[in-house]
């Protein structure tokens, strides 16, 4: 069994990697970071890898966030794939998902604020990757730590306001 989580950078992103581990501590559970990274500037400046006059350097993007997995979570493992296209919000899902699916995961960690909401964006990668069926998905729309008194919060990642 292994905890999976789709990661981009976000903060979200970064709260449903740090949650999975907080689990697969508790659950002894492998826990693997996956990213899919398109070579397209737009898309790095959407997702904030990137600012408006950089140049893009998908490498770059690829160490900077297996760099941000390793700080916060080092006992996970990255995976990352670029891709020359920019397909639509499905199509990266569909790249991401099968990613994930190659570590054959029993738990997707997603970080989304927008998953299974009544009104859904039509561009949502997060709301394609958590429509797919084989394996649970556990969202997070919350960067504050759990209140499950079994998971033994990582405080290093949490300000001190969201530990109320």
């Amino acid at each position: 069994m292994t905890f999976v989580v789709p990661f981009d950078g976000s903060d979200l992103a970064e709260a449903a990697l740090v949650r999975a581990v907080e689990y697969g501590t508790a659950l002894d559970e492998d826990v693997v970071a996956v990213s899919v990274v398109p070579e397209r500037k737009r898309y790095a400046r959407e997702k904030g890898w990137i600012d408006d006059d950089e140049s893009f350097d998908p490498d770059a993007v690829v160490d900077t966030l297996r760099s941000q997995v390793h700080a916060l979570a080092p006992e996970a493992t990255f995976d990352a794939e670029q891709i020359r296209e920019f397909p639509p919000a499905e199509g990266i899902a569909d790249r991401i998902e099968r990613l994930a699916e190659e570590h054959d995961p029993s738990v997707l960690f997603l970080g989304s604020d927008n998953v299974g909401r009544v009104v859904t964006p039509l561009a949502s990668v997060a709301v394609n990757v958590a429509a797919d069926e084989p394996y649970d998905v556990h969202v997070v729309r919350h960067a504050a730590p759990p209140t499950i008194a079994e998971l033994e919060p990582h405080p290093e990642f949490y300000s001190d306001d969201e530990q109320a």
